[in-house]
């Protein structure tokens, strides 16, 4: 969990510190707020993250919250800890991502344990919103006509169908399939497919 920052939004100061100091005490950076609002109003960092938040609370409540953040596609794990939940709470919650909805008092393992998951999680997001966004610069830097000839190739098309589609010669489309191959930075066809994959071509 090193590298990371753990938020946790509670309008009862007492919680705040107390989870603030179970956090710490795991070696990893808390950041606590007394509302929905004064979270929003935060410009989170760019590294691993997680929330903890309580359901109820004066202004916007936790579920709320966690709409609000879709909304302004600032999602992050979300973990509801709550002295007040039931079953149609929880479901909305999780339906809507949240990785758990815990009961106050909460158990400190299970805590720090959900709080790894949620970490973990993000982590793997932020990696893979990396690779997207190298795999799109890729992209970006093809001619129109390679991006053309590339949605081609991922559709499986050989050399000679692609000339006939795009009205050039199998030999140019050859020339074309090359610079998409070394701009894209894939070893095989089957490289190009999964790469062109994750920026949603094909």
């Amino acid at each position: 969990m090193k590298g990371a920052v753990v938020f946790v939004v509670d309008d009862d100061d007492s919680v705040r510190k107390a989870l603030s100091r179970l956090i710490r005490s795991a070696g990893v950076d808390v950041e606590s707020f007394p509302s929905a609002a004064a979270f929003l109003d935060h410009t989170p960092p760019d590294r691993p993250t997680c929330l903890v938040l309580d359901v109820r609370m004066p202004g916007q409540s936790g579920l709320h919250l966690q709409e609000t953040l879709r909304q302004a596609a600032r999602e992050m794990p979300i973990i509801f800890l709550t002295g007040h939940g039931d079953v149609p709470m929880s479901v909305r919650a999780m339906k809507a991502g949240a990785v758990d909805f815990l009961q106050k008092p909460v158990n400190d393992r299970t805590l720090l344990d959900t709080i790894q998951r949620a970490l973990e999680r993000d982590r793997a997001t932020r990696a893979e919103d990396k690779e997207r966004q190298a795999v799109q610069r890729r992209v970006d830097s093809l001619t129109p006509r390679e991006r053309e000839v590339l949605t081609l190739v991922v559709a499986g098309l050989l050399n000679k169908q692609i000339g006939a589609q795009l009205g050039a010669s199998e030999k140019t489309i050859k020339v074309h399939r090359g610079r998409v191959m070394q701009k894209m930075q894939a070893g095989s066809v089957a490289d190009l497919v999964r790469l062109a994959k994750r920026v949603g071509i094909g």
